[in-house]
């Protein structure tokens, strides 16, 4: 099964958010390179919150380009045999915290959002962090810290705020 594949059967079983899962499906349809980051008109991406629930606190990343506080994330590459692996994938490599696991159930949430280089469709996952993770930061950031959960609001958009409202309620 190809990546495209495997983002339709993960749209198409993804439950809530129905006007915007239509128009990622509609998206995909429309553009059969709609998984890379060469599509003009936009891609799929995928992402991680990377999420340690014992001490309550989320790893956030300060984006290079955007200068923003984000979850972990990006384009899918053709190493990516599934969106999961991508987010899990783009989460690792990001925090530098091996041993990442994904949230079961799929997909947490998804956020379609405008970036220097097209629309992003992103799929967006939770990654579990093991106990003891000690971060560690990749040259795609300014910075990478743990934020109580209380504190997210302070320092990242609605986006990622409401990632990680969704991620709470599914733990």
């Amino acid at each position: 099964m190809s990546l495209y594949d495997d983002a339709v059967l993960v749209l198409k079983g993804y439950e809530g958010q129905e006007e915007l899962r239509q128009s990622y499906l509609d998206h995909l349809a429309a553009h059969p390179d709609g998984m890379w980051k060469a599509c003009g008109d936009g891609h799929v991406t995928a992402s991680a919150l990377v999420i340690d629930p014992e001490k309550e606190r989320v790893l956030l990343t300060l984006h290079k380009k955007l200068r923003m506080w984000l979850q972990m994330g990006g384009h899918c590459e053709p190493v990516d045999g599934t969106l999961a692996a991508a987010a899990l994938r783009e989460g690792t490599e990001e925090s530098g915290v091996p041993g990442l696991t994904l949230l079961p159930g799929g997909p947490v949430r998804l956020d379609r959002h405008p970036t220097p280089c097209a629309w992003h469709y992103d799929v967006q996952y939770a990654a579990l962090a093991p106990a003891g993770s000690v971060e560690a930061i990749s040259d795609e950031s300014l910075d990478l810290r743990w934020f109580p959960y209380a504190q997210v609001a302070e320092v990242a958009d609605e986006s990622v705020v409401r990632l990680l409202e969704a991620t709470r309620a599914r733990l």
